[in-house]
């Protein structure tokens, strides 16, 4: 009898589910739509926080470097 030397990871092909793809894709693109929010579009005078700027100065240098204009 020959010796098999292919490696084996032992598992199965699993598939995944609908509903835990479906999952995924959901949280996916809720958390970038929010990252493209606070990053891209949140300006302090139109924001969900009132005039407050925190949010705006802690992403400024990051809004610039990825090419959105806030000034």
């Amino acid at each position: 009898m020959a010796t098999s030397y292919a490696p084996r990871s032992g598992l199965g092909t699993g598939a995944l589910a609908l509903p835990t793809t479906t999952l995924w894709l959901v949280g996916t693109t809720v958390l970038a739509l929010l990252a493209i929010y606070f990053i891209g579009i949140d300006q302090g005078a139109v924001s969900i926080f009132g005039s407050d700027m925190h949010v705006h100065e802690f992403v400024h240098d990051g809004r610039h470097f990825l090419g959105f204009p806030c000034h």
